[in-house]
């Protein structure tokens, strides 16, 4: 029997440096007295300059007022400026951005070339250069702080910090009417999410990357990474030390922190399996992993840190994909875990996926969504929607939705698209293009490529969404999208998994679930009686326990580093790992979802920061 409250929403990754001097630092006051200690050490009588760049939404307030008194207290004279004053005004942004925010609610084309300097007046290097000879004159700590303050600097500073905020943190802040950079005020959650991941996050995240690689070059200057999540107890180290650290958790199977979201049609099984906000009337998503949107707690010199996932895969992506992987996808991590609850909730929207040319022609993006639903849970009488229906066409479908939203007369679904009852264990496949949907009292274990936002909703019951306003359908996306191919008969013969067992040890199975060209993913199944030998032969692997209680993996070469999960939880074997010995915990037989990339796939899909070259020299010049 499953014990839903052992799931671990936060797990904790201990990388091992207790052989190594301190390097771990934590708390406003370690922070105030390292830039204190700087001052009191110079033997001129310049001012001490800190740079505090950093993400959007950090609570940078929360280390100046503390800096600022400790000032006061040693009668320091202090100082600092926001990058924000210098940006230039929202009207004159959103114009020169309107390309890449387009008048779309939902989507935008990614601006990959927009660089951070352009967000800023073309004055205000000069300007803060004035205010450093201003400056001069008083002497004291000064502070530049904001995003983009190294690039803004106009002379070398003594100190240099960047302090991070999670993608999850800033959706929350999201909530409470914090816009994306420069952006004002968020009046509408869909519009301020599409503003960040087609421009925001495209800028400025690569901007942290070109900072990253830069100060952890430059041994000779004073740089720091810092975990600014928590802004009460901020987490920071030098950033070549960082360096080591993600180098070291490459080497090492790892889990992400889960990110949870409540939705319309959310339901209650993972409310019930997770510690979530009592406030959520529901949970309808649980991504882990999906590499943009995670992060990972690192426990290092017994100080635990938040660092993005995409650090690690910047850092290290040849240990964690292997090399076949890298050549394919970059540093970018192409397969997803996330959970669809619809237990006791509702039916997600009738929608269907861009093609790989539209998504890339259309949206600037380069991975379109390839999806799986592997059903965990149900209840009977729950469906799951896949094709349309034989003689139906997607053109049909499409006028049939625009009369029902005429006439505000619900749809009849199985009169277009096949409806089947779902079963628990079984698998369907999703290529783009497909129609589909999950209906109500299913758990979905959803397995896909890394990607989430681009689905065209059709049809959505006519229902508003949770803040009042009517959930965006896509219909004329979806026009151009919907594979008539993608029928009936194609699905009852190549979309409904048929398990094929493929190695077996003594009384474990492992079956082939799950395979197409068309997928960059393959997905197989682990019945563990006992013991099962693995070996990542040199690509990554995933693992979901989808039944049972707990199980534990063991590297090999590397035993210290073993793990164990429970029900529900998923962990990333890294490919550097290589041969490992899986074992059942539980007192009886567990079931694990496997997924790895596609043996047949072959078609690069590299994002821009592989493909484009780096630009970091000029960036902070």
């Amino acid at each position: 029997m499953t014990t839903l409250s052992t799931f671990q929403s936060h797990p904790i990754n201990h990388v091992d440096f207790q052989d190594r001097p301190r390097f771990m630092n934590n708390g406003v006051d370690s922070w105030c007295s390292l830039v204190i200690s700087n001052y009191k050490e110079m033997q001129d009588n310049r001012p001490v300059r800190i740079i505090l760049d950093g993400t959007h939404g950090a609570d940078f307030y929360s280390l100046l007022h503390p800096l600022q008194q400790a000032c006061e207290e040693e009668e320091i004279p202090f100082s600092y400026d926001f990058t924000s004053d210098y940006l230039k005004e929202e009207s004159e942004l959103r114009s020169e951005m309107a390309p890449y925010l387009t008048d779309n609610r939902a989507f935008g084309y990614k601006g990959n070339h927009v660089r951070p300097i352009q967000y800023f007046q073309t004055d205000a290097k000069t300007s803060l250069a004035q205010r450093a000879i201003d400056i001069d004159s008083k002497g004291g700590i000064y502070v530049l702080c904001g995003p983009g303050a190294a690039m803004l600097a106009s002379r070398e500073s003594d100190l240099y910090f960047f302090a991070d905020y999670s993608r999850e943190n800033q959706q929350l802040r999201h909530a409470e009417h914090m816009g994306s950079f420069g952006f004002g005020e968020s009046t509408d959650k869909v519009e301020t999410y599409k503003n960040c991941l087609f421009l925001e996050w495209p800028v400025w995240e690569s901007y942290r990357r070109e900072w990253l690689a830069y100060y952890t070059d430059r041994l000779n200057q004073q740089a720091y990474y810092m975990d600014l999540n928590n802004p009460e107890n901020p987490v920071f180290l030098p950033v070549e030390a960082l360096k080591d650290v993600l180098l070291k958790t490459a080497q090492q199977p790892f889990r992400v922190k889960p990110f949870f979201a409540p939705g319309i049609w959310g339901g209650q099984y993972l409310n019930k399996l997770v510690d979530l906000p009592k406030e959520w009337p529901n949970c309808a998503w649980s991504f882990e992993p999906i590499a943009p949107e995670n992060t990972l707690l690192l426990q290092v010199q017994d100080t635990v840190a938040e660092l993005p996932f995409t650090l690690l895969m910047e850092a290290a992506p040849y240990d964690i994909m292997g090399q076949r992987n890298v050549e394919l996808f970059g540093d970018y991590f192409p397969i997803r875990f996330d959970y669809l609850d619809t237990m006791e909730g509702g039916d997600l929207s009738l929608q269907v996926h861009p093609k790989q040319a539209y998504v890339e022609s259309q949206f600037n993006e380069h991975m379109t969504q390839q999806e799986s639903y592997y059903i965990m849970k149900n209840t009977p009488g729950a469906k799951v929607c896949l094709g349309l229906k034989e003689g139906v066409t997607g053109a049909d479908l499409l006028e049939a939705v625009e009369r029902a939203h005429q006439d505000e007369t619900p749809l009849e679904l199985p009169s277009y698209v096949n409806e089947y009852q779902s079963q628990v264990g079984e698998l369907y496949l999703i290529p783009p293009g497909t129609v589909h949907t999950s209906g109500k009292n299913n758990l979905v274990l959803e397995i896909s490529s890394t990607t989430w936002w681009f689905t065209f909703k059709i049809y959505d019951y006519l229902r508003l969404d949770r803040d009042g306003k009517p959930r965006p359908l896509n219909g004329e996306h979806a026009k151009h999208n919907i594979n008539d191919a993608m029928d009936t008969p194609a699905v009852e013969q190549g979309l409904i998994a048929r398990p094929k067992v493929v190695s077996s040890q003594g009384n474990n199975t492992e079956e082939l679930l799950g395979q197409r060209d068309d997928l960059l993913f393959q997905v197989n199944r682990l019945s563990l009686e006992d013991t099962w030998q693995g070996d990542t032969q040199g690509e990554f692997v995933m693992f979901n326990l989808v039944d049972g209680e707990r199980v534990r993996l063991v590297p090999i070469d590397n035993e210290k580093a073993a793990v164990e999960w429970g029900y529900a939880e998923a962990y990333i074997i890294p490919a550097s790992v290589g041969k490992y010995r899986l074992e059942n915990l539980s007192g009886s037989t567990c079931t694990l979802i496997v997924a790895r990339v596609n043996p047949n796939w072959s078609q690069p899909l590299l994002p821009p920061s592989w493909t484009s070259s780096k630009e970091t020299s000029d960036v902070f010049r």
